[in-house]
C-alpha cells in the first residue's frame, strides 16, 4: 500500500482503476495484481446514496461492491439496521484479509462489524 496526496487519477491509467462504492452492480470476486482499488474516494460522514457510484462513473472508471450480499445475510436484529456501507478501515480490513486467505467469508468476518446488520450464514442459527 502506498499514500499520496496526488490524485489517482493523475497516477493509473483509468483502466486499471477499480473504484470501490457499495452501490457498484459489479461484485469484487477478486483481488488482481494489476488494478488499483480506490477505498474511501469519499470520506463523509454522512451517507449519500450513490455518490461515489456517480463519481466513478463521471471519470469513466470501473466500480466494483465487496461481496457482502453474496456471502453474508441479514441478520434479525431489534433495530432491522442494515449497512453495506462500511468505514474505510472496515473495507481495508476486508481486503487485507482476503489478500492473506483468499476467502471472502473469513475476511468479510473480520470487516463488517456486527452493527452494520450481516454475518456468516452460520452465525446467523
Amino acid at each position: 500500500m502506498d499514500t499520496t496526496q496526488e490524485s489517482y487519477l493523475d497516477l493509473f491509467p483509468l483502466d486499471a482503476i477499480v473504484y470501490l462504492t457499495p452501490d457498484s452492480d459489479n461484485v469484487l470476486e477478486d483481488i488482481e495484481a494489476d488494478k488499483v482499488y480506490v477505498l474511501g474516494g469519499l470520506v463523509d460522514e454522512s451517507i449519500h446514496k450513490k455518490l461515489t457510484l456517480q463519481r466513478a462513473q463521471e471519470q469513466a472508471l470501473q466500480t466494483a461492491r465487496l461481496p457482502i450480499r453474496e456471502y453474508m445475510v441479514k441478520s434479525s436484529s431489534t433495530r432491522n439496521y442494515h449497512s453495506e456501507t462500511l468505514a474505510i478501515n472496515q473495507v481495508f480490513d476486508v481486503l487485507s484479509t482476503y489478500y492473506e486467505t483468499r476467502s471472502w467469508p473469513a475476511a468479510l468476518k473480520a470487516g463488517v462489524a456486527a452493527g452494520k446488520g450481516y454475518v456468516l450464514p452460520d452465525a446467523a442459527k
